[in-house]
């Protein structure tokens, strides 16, 4: 692979992770922007990247990553538009897609450049440039979301980038299929772990709560004002996934409320079997 020029547009846990992994896994040279001016001076003192990323050199970047909240993602590329190099590639790497992907694509049709919807399937519950590491994506998958029809070799090259910073594999799909998807595997547990630690019975929890509780309560401790943006942006796949939950939760209340242990031990025979499946 020839050496590139990589921008990362926010170095938060996601974005410093990016910049860290480029830096430690490639050659690539690697300009960082973040709104924090503390956070660009530990980059540049850490030579984690380059040089902080301008609305000027934008125009060296062969590819640009953009870890943004959604509508964060869409201001930045429609502020700076016309100042990504002619057929750059840009990948987002919110946690939504249709919401980002539906302007973006057309920004970049209308001003010369690419834009891919992508999403790194990695994180911690922690936040920020301090809480990054080089090893965060390591082996894990990313998801891109292209336009409809995009070209085969831009595809398979953005595979080739993204594959050189350390990620496992890279999946494409609809924006619609992501969001569908994303909804149920992230973003109801996230849901489900934020109300389940609100039980009265978690203060009294110490000395007999083992790995069960630990695994179901991690992500309760998120970033409350980038996950009601998320929720917000995939309502319609997220309360299908939050309504059958209930549905299905009300079923094992009905059967302890009427003493049915057949319906019980139906109902968690199913749970097994369907883990069993999808496994």
């Amino acid at each position: 692979m020839v050496n590139l020029t990589i921008g990362v547009v926010g170095m938060g846990l996601i974005g410093g992770s990016l910049v860290k992994a480029i830096k430690k896994n490639t050659k690539h040279k690697v300009y960082g922007f973040d709104i924090s001016e503390e956070t660009v001076k530990n980059a540049l003192k850490e030579k984690t990247i380059d040089k902080e990323l301008t609305s000027e050199n934008l125009k060296e970047c062969d590819y640009v990553f953009i870890p943004l909240y959604p509508e964060a993602v869409k201001d930045y590329l429609i502020k700076n538009a016309k100042n990504f190099k002619e057929n750059a590639v840009v990948i987002d790497c919110a946690g939504v897609k249709r919401c980002v992907c539906d302007d973006c694509f057309d920004i970049a049709e209308k001003n010369g450049f690419t834009f891919i919807g992508g999403h790194p399937m990695a994180g911690t519950q922690f936040s920020g440039y301090e809480n990054s590491k080089d090893t965060m994506f390591h082996n894990s998958p990313f998801i891109l979301t292209p336009k409809e029809n995009e070209d085969i070799l831009t595809l398979a090259n953005a595979r080739e980038v993204i594959i050189s910073i350390g990620f496992g594999r890279v999946s494409v799909m609809t924006a619609e299929r992501h969001d569908k998807l994303i909804a149920f595997t992230s973003q109801l547990a996230h849901i489900v772990s934020n109300a389940y630690i609100k039980s009265p019975s978690s203060s009294q929890r110490k000395g007999i709560s083992a790995g069960s509780y630990k695994d179901l309560t991690r992500v309760a401790y998120l970033n409350e004002n980038m996950w009601t943006e998320l929720f917000l942006e995939n309502k319609d796949n997220l309360i299908f996934e939050l309504d059958y939950l209930i549905e299905e939760l009300k079923k094992y209340s009905e059967a302890m409320k009427n003493d049915d242990a057949v319906m019980l031990k139906q109902l968690l025979k199913d749970g097994r079997l369907a883990k069993e499946k999808a496994d």
